[in-house]
């Protein structure tokens, strides 16, 4: 039985990062808390810092059939494409029963399953991979190349993922972002930041060309490992795609509410 309590706190941190994020993308970002809504949209072309998230906790289904229409609003007056998160765990049975029907209604197209974890497991050792070396994010090359991953990653135009992060002051002095290197080709990266006395684990990747090989998992035990040793945070909490979701229990990750992402129907 999983503890309703780490699923709010998956969503709040969710809420609590991306805030950080998309301010950093945009100043100007829409970053409202409506009543059961969480608005994080940089209107970014890279359309992970476009974000509606639902924040009610208990859910029922009528409720939850009115914000998702709500929010497709919301996504709609948008001029780039984002995603919203649900997180199953924050809604009744009737509202987990229905919400793909309720989601089609409003507007919302299914696009792919996540997995909101968690873990008290720092501070991890220091990680090491006989391939490996580790490159910390602090100048625009690198942030090209942790963007370059990612959009390779999880199929983005390679513009759009360099849209998301180039420039940021953010990513190469408050975040503990990491590229994992081989043969001085950047292949893996992974990311964590501090955010109400926890580590938030974001954008971990693995080159298409290079995956199989443990590296997600080593780059991303490093900036856990880094950031826990700045930090001195303790506990750690990451969402997880399909892809993903099988290497974090083996870093010592549970996994607390699935999720679901929807984008606008076509």
């Amino acid at each position: 039985m999983r503890d309703l309590a780490d699923s709010v706190e998956s969503m709040e941190q969710l809420a609590a990062v991306w805030r950080t994020m998309v301010l950093d993308r945009a100043p100007d970002a829409d970053v409202r808390d409506l009543p059961g809504i969480a608005v994080r949209w940089a209107d970014s072309r890279f359309a992970f810092w476009n974000c509606v998230t639902l924040t009610g906790v208990g859910t029922g289904a009528d409720l939850t059939e009115r914000r998702l229409k709500e929010a497709a609003e919301i996504m709609r007056a948008k001029s780039r494409p984002g995603f919203l998160w649900v997180f199953d765990d924050l809604l009744d049975d009737e509202a987990r029963a229905t919400l793909d029907t309720a989601a089609d209604e409003a507007g919302l197209a299914y696009a792919f399953p996540g997995t909101g974890m968690a873990a008290d497991l720092l501070p991890v050792p220091e990680p090491h991979h006989p391939d490996l070396t580790f490159v910390r994010v602090t100048t625009e090359d690198h942030l090209q190349a942790y963007a370059d991953i990612n959009s390779r990653a999880y199929g983005f135009p390679v513009e759009d993922g360099r849209d998301g992060l180039a420039g940021s002051a953010l990513w190469k002095h408050g975040v503990h972002a990491y590229l994992a290197v081989c043969d001085a080709t950047p292949v893996a990266c992974a990311a964590t930041v501090e955010e109400q006395g926890r580590l938030f684990v974001l954008l971990v990747a693995t080159d298409p060309d290079w995956q199989r090989r443990g590296y997600g998992e080593a780059v991303t035990r490093k900036a856990l490992y880094e950031g826990a040793s700045a930090t001195g945070a303790t506990r750690a909490t990451l969402h997880a795609t399909a892809a993903g979701a099988p290497v974090y229990p083996r870093i010592g990750f549970r996994p607390n509410s699935p999720m679901r992402f929807y984008g606008l129907a076509q």
